[in-house]
C-alpha cells in the first residue's frame, strides 16, 4: 500500500464537510454559481473589520529590526501581553503574558495541548456531537478518543461523563459554542463538572484536565454570555483562533492559554512551547500575531450573523421543519425529515442545496446547515428546502 494504513482509515472516516464542499464545487461548475445553495463549510464570508485593514497596513509597512525574524516558539512577549490582558479583562482570572502562548489557529492549538498532555493510551472524553477532526487530534498524540453523548438538548450530561471518566481519562475537550449545535454550555453546567473533575481527579490520584476549543467564544446572540473555562477550574486550557471573530480563517492564528493555578502548569507552559517546535508549527506566524496584538476585542459585525440566523430558522419554520434556535457559532443543527440523515442531505443535494449529514458529527439524525453565507443563498435556497419539506412530508 502507498500511504500507510492508518491514514486510509481516516480518509475514509474523514469529514464530510469537505466531501460536501467538493461536491458543491462540481455542482456549482455544472448549473453555476448563483443556483447552487452552499451551506457546507464553515468559511466566514463577513468581511475583515475595518480595524484589521488598518493594523496590517501598520504593521506591512513597518521597517522595524528583526519583524520576519525567529521568535521564541512561544510567540512574541508584546502579543502575549495583549492576549493576557484581554483575558483578564474579560473572563475574570488573574494571568500572566507567560501562560499564553500564541498558536496556528486552535487546530495548531489543540494538537500543541494533547502533545504535551498525553502519554499513549490516556483517554480524552469529547461530548457529542462534535467536530469530527477532534478523533484525529487526539490520535495523532497516540490517546484515546472516548465520546459521550449530550442531552437531548445538546447540553452536558454529567452522568454520561463521570460513567466514562477511568484511570486512562486525561482531559475533557469541551467546545462552545458548540459546532455543529451552536449550544452554549452555561456556567451552572461547567461549574458542575469543574467539581466533578476535581473530586474524581482526587479519587484517582492523576490530574484530569478541562481543555476548551473556544474559536466562536465571540459570536453569541440573544444577550447570551460564554462562561469562563479558566476561571471555573483550575487545571483548565483554553485553545482558540481569531479565525471566526475576525474572518481571517486562512491566517491561521490563535493562542493557548494555561490557568496559572494548574498543577506544574510552568512545566505544561514549557512542553506546549516544545511541542510547537516539534510539531513543525516553530511558532504561530510573526505578521499575524503583530496584528492581532492591535485587535483585542476587535470582531465582525454580529448582527450580520444574528440576522442570517434568524432568515434561515424564520424561513424553515415557516415551511414546517423542526428547529432550535442556535445561541451562537454560526451553524443550525435541523432535525432531518428522515431517519437516515445522509439520505436527507442528498434529497436535498438534488435541489442544489449543500448541507452535512449530523452522522459526520456523531449526531445522527440531523443535518448541519452553515448560515455564514450571503443572504441572498438562505432566501434562494428556500424554494428547494420547501420542495423537500412537501415531498416527504406529503400524506403517505
Amino acid at each position: 500500500m502507498a500511504i500507510a494504513e492508518k491514514m486510509t482509515t481516516f480518509m475514509t472516516q474523514s469529514s464530510w464537510i469537505r466531501r460536501m464542499f467538493e461536491e458543491g464545487l462540481e455542482l456549482k461548475a455544472r448549473f453555476g454559481e448563483d443556483n447552487v445553495f452552499d451551506f457546507s463549510l464553515g468559511n466566514p464570508n463577513l468581511p475583515p473589520p475595518a480595524e484589521f485593514h488598518a493594523a496590517m497596513k501598520e504593521v506591512v509597512e513597518s521597517d522595524q529590526r528583526g519583524m520576519h525574524g525567529y521568535m521564541p516558539n512561544a510567540g512574541f512577549e508584546e502579543t502575549r501581553r495583549a492576549v493576557a490582558s484581554y483575558l483578564e479583562k474579560t473572563q475574570g482570572i488573574h494571568i500572566s503574558w507567560k501562560q499564553v502562548v500564541m498558536a496556528c489557529g486552535a487546530a495548531g492549538g489543540l494538537n500543541v495541548v494533547f502533545k504535551t498532555l498525553l502519554d499513549p493510551g490516556d483517554e480524552v472524553i469529547i461530548p457529542t456531537p462534535f467536530f469530527a477532526e477532534y478523533r484525529f487530534y487526539v490520535d495523532n498524540m497516540g490517546g484515546v478518543a472516548r465520546f459521550v453523548p449530550t442531552r437531548p438538548d445538546f447540553s452536558l450530561d454529567l452522568d454520561a461523563i463521570e460513567a466514562a471518566v477511568s484511570g486512562r481519562t486525561r482531559a475533557i475537550l469541551v467546545n462552545s459554542p458548540n459546532n455543529p449545535t451552536g449550544k452554549i454550555y452555561d456556567t451552572s453546567s461547567i461549574g458542575e463538572l469543574a467539581v466533578l473533575l476535581e473530586r474524581k481527579s482526587g479519587e484517582l490520584n492523576r490530574d484530569i484536565y478541562l481543555v476548551a476549543d473556544e474559536p466562536y467564544r465571540d459570536i453569541v446572540y440573544d444577550g447570551r454570555e460564554v462562561p469562563s473555562i479558566l476561571a471555573s477550574y483550575r487545571n483548565s486550557i483554553t485553545a482558540t483562533s481569531y479565525s471566526k471573530s475576525l474572518s481571517i480563517p486562512g491566517e491561521r492564528i490563535g493562542f493557548i492559554a494555561v490557568n496559572p493555578e494548574a498543577s506544574d502548569a510552568g512545566l505544561i507552559l514549557d512542553g506546549i512551547a516544545l511541542a510547537t517546535r516539534i510539531l513543525g508549527f516553530v511558532n504561530a506566524p510573526g505578521l499575524m500575531q503583530r496584528v492581532v496584538a492591535r485587535l483585542q476585542g476587535t470582531k465582525v459585525a454580529l448582527d450580520d450573523y444574528r440576522r442570517k440566523r434568524d432568515l434561515l430558522c424564520d424561513g424553515l419554520q415557516d415551511i414546517g421543519y423542526d428547529v432550535v434556535r442556535p445561541e451562537g457559532a454560526f451553524y443550525l443543527f435541523l432535525k432531518s425529515l428522515m431517519e437516515d440523515d445522509v439520505a436527507f442531505v442528498q434529497e436535498l443535494q438534488r435541489k442544489n442545496i449543500l448541507t452535512v449529514p449530523g452522522s459526520g458529527f456523531a449526531g445522527p439524525g440531523y443535518i448541519r446547515v452553515a448560515y455564514c453565507v450571503d443572504d441572498s443563498t438562505i432566501m434562494n435556497a428556500m424554494k428547494g428546502f420547501r420542495e423537500v419539506f412537501d415531498e416527504l412530508e406529503k400524506p403517505r
